[in-house]
């Protein structure tokens, strides 16, 4: 595949007197075309515009201008590796594929060419293990902890007890739908749950028979792991059974405002799990829409502000822009390497003090990541639809979720991985 730079971010003033240094280049595996666009056109958007912020306003990170280069993959796993490796020699710092199915191929691929690969709330969930998976991380939440934080907001609306009760989950066919099979399975044995599984197949379009079994076996909840499409024809089946929208619970991949939006007020009281904050309400957007969007330099239209998958892309850059900050200070260079950038990935502290420098404060948790732990702390909260006022408000605070569930799974699994691959592991 020839490679295509869709976007690349405005390049800021470099430090006066300062020699020239090459810029540090993020890659954006990015899909604004096909059954996945709703999603990852927000996402590219939201990825792109804080570094452009960082670029326009602080003149880069720690003086070096930042450069992002966006490859369209459209979701597709052999056109996500292709991507990478047509930009890998480009100077590319760290991947963030948006794909969990990018992200299996991509592994082994990363750890050869000491180059970090992030999957913030996606992606192989057993990464949360560092010391197997030298060169992937996944902070601050992962599926496990996205199915445990699901039914911990059950257990909450339950007075603590889901015993007899039943739990479907509708999922996208695929790696990445099939990753919080095992933990359900795990809390439903723990907690005295039935609970079934029913897949959807790409993308998604055609969903009837599923509702069906749903509406025939009348579950007391549903829990969603869609992508795309996928999430707006479920909540339109959902709708058209008359399921209760608040006992219908996705994934934050299945809690954008495009999900919602195209069933009306039928999609009232919907609820998702998230990782960080909902709605605009942050300096940093502001910022934004003054250094970026007014200024004309918005990836996109600028329209999607404090919408839920563009923060969420804000988000992620923010996190690597900081750990990119980590390894500037561990190195004691502002020019880094892939290797560096790894380095500062592993050493990332993020407190409540810089969230709220950032323009960020209560947007995420405060978290640190180590050799041995490159998930973070596994919180998050859950965030509920109002059809009327178009938008999303949380209606938790952020929590944890049951490690005694979900790190024997982690163990178990990153134990097979290193087996298989020979790998003897990296933390003294």
């Amino acid at each position: 595949m020839k490679l295509k730079k869709l976007a690349t971010v405005a390049v800021a003033t470099m430090m006066v007197g300062a020699p020239a240094m090459a810029d540090l280049v993020f890659p954006s595996l990015s899909y604004r075309t096909g059954p996945y666009a709703a999603g990852g056109i927000p996402y590219a958007d939201g990825y792109a515009d804080y570094f452009t912020l960082l670029n326009e306003r602080d003149g880069g990170i720690g003086g070096v201008p930042v450069n992002v280069i966006e490859c369209e993959t459209g979701y597709n796993t052999e056109k996500g590796v292709e991507c990478y490796e047509s930009t890998k020699g480009e100077g590319a710092l760290v991947y963030n594929p948006l794909s969990t199915g990018i992200t299996y191929q991509l592994i082994p691929k990363v750890t050869a060419d000491n180059i970090p690969l992030y999957t913030p709330g996606y992606g192989r969930t057993s990464a949360a293990n560092g010391n197997v998976f030298s060169h992937v991380f996944n902070f601050p939440a992962n599926y496990w902890n996205g199915a445990s934080l699901a039914v911990n907001h059950l257990l909450e609306i339950n007075g603590g007890d889901l015993s007899g009760k039943s739990i479907a989950l509708v999922f996208h066919n695929s790696a990445y739908g099939k990753e919080p099979i095992r933990t359900l399975e795990g809390l439903a044995e723990k907690h005295g749950f039935k609970f079934t599984a029913i897949p959807v197949d790409h993308p998604g379009q055609e969903q009837k028979s599923q509702w069906l079994q749903i509406r025939r076996e009348k579950p007391d909840y549903v829990l969603m792991w869609g992508w795309g499409v996928m999430n707006q024809v479920a909540i339109q089946e959902a709708a058209n059974i008359r399921f209760p929208m608040e006992n219908f619970i996705g994934v934050w991949w299945s809690g954008g405002d495009h999900d919602v939006t195209p069933a009306g007020a039928k999609a009232q009281g919907y609820k998702a799990v998230t990782f960080h904050g909902v709605g605009s309400d942050y300096p940093v957007f502001a910022d934004i829409q003054k250094y970026v969007v007014d200024s004309g330099k918005a990836a996109g239209a600028g329209d999607n502000i404090g919408k839920a998958i563009y923060n969420r892309g804000v988000y992620a850059a923010m996190l690597m822009a900081e750990a990119a900050r980590k390894a500037q200070e561990i190195h004691g260079t502002a020019d880094i390497t892939p290797a560096m950038m790894r380095d500062g990935m592993e050493a990332l502290q993020i407190t409540d003090e810089r969230m709220a420098e950032l323009g960020m404060g209560g947007f995420g948790p405060s978290f640190e990541v180590s050799c041995a732990n490159h998930g973070g702390p596994g919180t998050g909260a859950i965030q509920q639809w109002d059809a009327s006022a178009g938008k999303w408000s949380l209606i938790s605070d952020f929590g944890g979720s049951d490690m005694d569930v979900i790190q024997p799974l982690i163990d178990e699994d990153s134990a097979a991985y290193a087996a298989e691959n020979n790998i003897a592991g990296q933390c003294q």
